[in-house]
């Protein structure tokens, strides 16, 4: 019986989406803007990196046709192979929103067709009743922050204050989050989960997607750290999913990354939580080795979006891609005839974007296997046409309204 592996690669997009205007993204390329700068020198990085963006077994696999086929231009420094070794194509998001739990649950066959919540003042971002709700609930001596923040950025500035007075660092963007920064020492790692889960039920009413919990460590001195203990506390999909199918089916899952906070651990298998993404593909390879016929492994790889991405460093993402690329003969390697591997992304975050938030982008699509025909995939209308795909493989049944290949 088959198997499926399917690895979101986060925020790695290939091209802005027709409807980007309207997120203010138009023109915006992660994938296309990332080799045009390492081709320009501007992706160099003394003992990091340096040159055009290499990522010699994705282009193999098709990521470079896939970006030409989004954009309608070649990606700047790379010489694409005549011939790819696996199915290529692009994916157009139809949920509202450019966050990554409306990219997922399309992935997984359950697009958004409501409108998320935002909070969109940039300063006093969250109404006045939530924040006297978040304080009295939590037993608070009050909140910091409140309002439109990168989160290194203020964490450096309140972390100070944060240990003194024991008020958390409350923070948004433009994506529908509510995220919380503490000291996993001052202020506690159980004591902020616990807050976060709290503030979930207050936001629920709001439709806000995420509430985030942040921890981080360090001293005024030596500066602060966020850590590896990041969790997701987000509302459940709003309909069957191919996890819920599996699961009911009784079919072996296993989760790797935040999948298991994006789905709000609903039907998510074994849970498997390493922090970055070496240490992922790893663990999912590990699993991947054990899983009986049938299974599914559902992967994550974070660091991308929020090591790069949103820190809009070109270097350092371009660096995480060429590493993941190294990975991929590995993946290669773990599958057996009958098996599939899909490697996709969820929206964009294009480093040389202003700002710092996600961007409205298509995804990369690219499927292999032993045995799996090297025809194009094309243009796919939604991200949900991975799950009816991957239905169909898995023996299941297509899932969700996508279009199967």
């Amino acid at each position: 019986m088959a198997r499926a592996l399917l690895i979101v690669l986060d925020s790695v997009g290939c091209g802005a989406a027709e409807d980007a205007g309207a997120y203010g993204d138009a023109g915006s390329d992660t994938l296309g803007h990332i080799a045009q700068a390492c081709a320009e020198g501007r992706g160099d990085r003394e003992g990091l990196r340096s040159g055009p963006l290499n990522l010699p077994n994705l282009f193999r696999l098709g990521l470079a046709h896939a970006c030409e086929a989004s954009t309608g231009r070649p990606l700047a420094g790379v010489a694409k192979p005549a011939q790819p070794q696996g199915r290529w194509g692009y994916g157009v998001e139809v949920s509202q929103g450019k966050d990554t739990p409306s990219g997922h649950w399309e992935i997984a066959g359950c697009p958004v067709s409501f409108r998320w919540g935002y909070f969109t003042a940039l300063e006093n971002s969250f109404p006045a009743e939530l924040v006297a709700g978040i304080v009295k609930e939590g037993s608070l001596p009050g909140i910091l922050g409140n309002r439109h923040a990168s989160g290194v950025a203020i964490i450096d500035e309140l972390a100070a204050e944060h240990i003194r007075t024991g008020k958390p660092i409350c923070y948004t963007s433009v994506d529908s989050v509510l995220q919380i920064a503490a000291h996993e020492e001052h202020f506690g790692l159980d004591r902020l989960y616990a807050l976060c889960r709290t503030v979930r039920t207050l936001v629920d009413p709001l439709r806000i997607g995420r509430v985030i919990a942040r921890p981080f460590t360090g001293s005024p001195e030596e500066g602060f750290t966020r850590t590896g203990n990041r969790k997701d506390f987000a509302i459940p999909p709003p309909q069957e999913t191919i996890l819920d199918r599996l699961a009911a089916l009784a079919r072996p899952i296993v989760t790797v990354g935040k999948i298991g906070d994006i789905f709000a651990h609903r039907a998510t298998g074994v849970e498997i939580k390493p922090f970055g993404n070496a240490a992922m593909v790893e663990a999912a390879l590990e699993a991947w080795d054990g899983l009986p016929d049938g299974g599914f492994c559902f992967v994550n790889l974070v660091d991308f979006d929020t090591e790069f991405g949103h820190r809009r460093d070109v270097p350092g993402y371009a660096a995480a891609l060429e590493a993941f690329d190294r990975l991929v003969p590995h993946l290669e390697a773990a599958l057996r005839p009958g098996d599939i591997a899909v490697i996709t992304a969820d929206h964009g975050n294009d480093p040389t974007w202003p700002g710092t938030d996600h961007t409205r982008e298509h995804v990369p699509i690219l499927a292999f296997g032993p045995g799996i025909p090297r025809t194009p995939l094309g243009r796919r209308e939604s991200f949900a046409d991975i799950a009816a795909s991957l239905g169909i493989w898995l023996g299941i049944g297509p899932v969700g309204p996508g279009r199967h290949w």
